[in-house]
């Protein structure tokens, strides 16, 4: 297992602020289950977003919900806690990606 993922896969729950789940529902139409959901379905795609990790380390992750929708979340880990910072839906590159991975996964 990548050690990102092993990362994401110890995490013991999430961690929310208030305005960034009002952030996501307003700018993207992203429900706060809906972040979640994303990272107990597989395929999951993290990688480090090392454009952002200036004051702690920063991820992103391209995964889906249990209705299928394809999101980019964007989360940092605090202790043993995912901190979301950002969901949206993914963009067409990023679908891309995310299809490639579920191709190797089947």
């Amino acid at each position: 297992m990548d050690a990102r993922l092993a990362q994401v896969a110890a995490a013991t729950g999430f961690e929310w602020d208030a305005g960034n789940a009002t952030k996501h529902w307003t700018k993207h139409t992203v429900a706060q289950p809906e972040c979640e959901q994303v990272f107990f379905n597989a395929p999951l795609v993290v990688a480090t977003d090392a454009a952002h990790s200036t004051a702690e380390a920063r991820y992103f992750a391209l995964g889906q919900t249990d209705a299928g929708r394809r999101l980019l979340g964007v989360f940092t880990l605090r202790g043993s806690q995912l901190r979301v910072i950002s969901a949206r839906p993914m963009s067409r590159r990023e679908r891309e990606v995310y299809a490639h991975a579920q191709a190797e996964e089947e």
